[in-house]
């Protein structure tokens, strides 16, 4: 079953759009294993039901698919914008245990994105592995963002989107890039499973297979699978 609608959320100070797949037989005595799903640079929360198989696998794996929206912040507390990171690390897995029947054990809860949701769920997993046990990143994640902005790789589009996210300047900190995340994380007893993909015909093909290199030699429980395909819902 797909409900989509609007909460409202404190860290946003606004009502914002929401989509939940709940398994068929929802009722259970037992609480619900929840997955994130986040949403790529121009998508929203409708992306993942609209373009996959979810309610299938929802009910084949008796589990909770949550997609919120986060417009083209790269799930960060943006310098000019809204607190997304927070958002959606912090309120949004409380607001949905009062209304859904979803557990709020660390090995109940996973997070996964695409493309810059990639990032986001990278993001979220690697800053609080106390939160999630398990987190993906499909169809090539955005990473090495401060890259992206030194060698301005980046469309006019783009570059007002960051200027919104990071301020005028690209003020950069530790904690917006995955690696430095990872190394930290890699130190630590508790970590994330983590599992990356990428189509070899992927225009982020090189950062995501070189990204995936890097994560190898670090202390983490860390997979990388790679196929043919581009960066698109068919992949």
């Amino acid at each position: 079953m797909v409900f989509r609608g609007s909460i409202y959320s404190k860290e946003l100070d606004m009502d914002t759009w929401i989509t939940v797949v709940i398994p068929r037989e929802f009722k259970s005595q037992k609480p619900h294993k929840v997955i994130y799903m986040l949403h790529g640079l121009s998508g929203n929360s409708s992306n993942w039901p609209d373009n996959t198989m979810m309610p299938v696998f929802s009910n084949e794996y008796n589990v909770i698919f949550i997609m919120p929206e986060a417009g083209r912040s790269f799930y960060t507390d943006m310098t000019y914008g809204l607190k997304y990171f927070s958002y959606i690390s912090k309120e949004l897995p409380e607001l949905c245990k009062n209304i859904f029947h979803i557990s709020s054990k660390r090995e109940d809860t996973a997070i996964m994105g695409t493309s810059m949701g990639g990032y986001g769920a990278l993001k979220c997993a690697l800053s609080r592995p106390e939160q999630y046990s398990l987190c993906c990143a499909f169809f090539s994640g955005c990473l090495y963002l401060k890259e992206y902005l030194d060698e301005q790789r980046l469309g006019d589009v783009e570059i007002d989107d960051f200027k919104y996210i990071f301020g005028t300047d690209f003020e950069w900190k530790k904690e917006y890039e995955i690696l430095e995340l990872a190394r930290k994380v890699s130190r630590e007893e508790l970590k994330p499973i983590i599992h990356t993909t990428c189509g070899t015909e992927d225009f982020l093909y090189q950062f995501n297979h070189r990204f995936s290199k890097e994560m190898k030699m670090l202390n983490l429980n860390y997979s990388y699978d790679e196929w043919i395909g581009k960066h698109d819902w068919y992949f």
